[in-house]
């Protein structure tokens, strides 16, 4: 069995990302999702559950995390986030190896491993390509503030803890602008069989 082709996904909040992510697991390509795996984490029983209920007892209800109370923790003690991902960061690679070592064994040639903090997290230096989606600003804006919910301040504070969208499309290998979905579907077609008859 050979280690199937690794092609992380990022973008900033906003971008497409989980659409396009969708556009690959339609053509066949497992997809493993980071923060999907945090949420088997934190779930009731899960090994996230534990590690946050030795750091933050109060953080824990009925055997899962409190995200409202996680939170709280984060934004009133400034060591609680290092604390939290050093217990996490562990637990999250994990699951991404036993995803990646299962669909090679189910003869997966590429497997999508969607990460909104790739570069942030160091988890690109994993990867054998990159792909980073985009649009202006303005339609990322716009996308973003229809969100149910979501504000000016809190769009602005989530951007602040993602890499520059400039900075990531430098670093990435491959980049999809996400203007409309048929020719996002177009550009994740033409890139898979790019990579395909690289990798044949």
């Amino acid at each position: 069995m050979s280690r199937p082709y690794l092609l992380g996904l990022t973008g900033s909040i906003g971008m497409g990302k989980s659409t396009t992510a969708e556009m690959f697991a339609n053509e066949g390509v497992p997809v493993w999702d980071a923060d999907l795996a945090v949420d088997r984490l934190y779930a009731s029983g899960g090994a996230g559950a534990a590690v946050i209920a030795a750091l933050r007892p109060a953080a824990v209800v009925d055997g899962a995390v409190d995200r409202r109370r996680l939170k709280d923790w984060i934004a009133e003690d400034p060591r609680a986030l290092p604390a939290i991902e050093a217990a996490i960061h562990p637990l999250v690679a994990a699951d991404r190896a036993d995803f990646i070592d299962r669909a090679g064994r189910e003869g997966a040639r590429i497997v999508l491993l969607d990460v909104p903090l790739l570069f942030e997290t160091g988890a690109d230096k994993i990867m054998d390509a990159t792909l980073v989606v985009t649009a202006p600003a303005e339609i990322q804006r716009a996308r973003v503030l229809a969100r149910p919910g979501m504000t000016e301040a809190q769009f602005k504070a989530i951007l602040a803890r993602q890499l520059p969208d400039a900075e990531k499309r430098a670093r990435a290998t491959h980049v999809i602008e996400t203007l409309n979905l048929d020719d996002t579907r177009a550009a994740v077609r033409d890139l898979l069989a790019r990579i395909r008859a690289a990798h044949a």
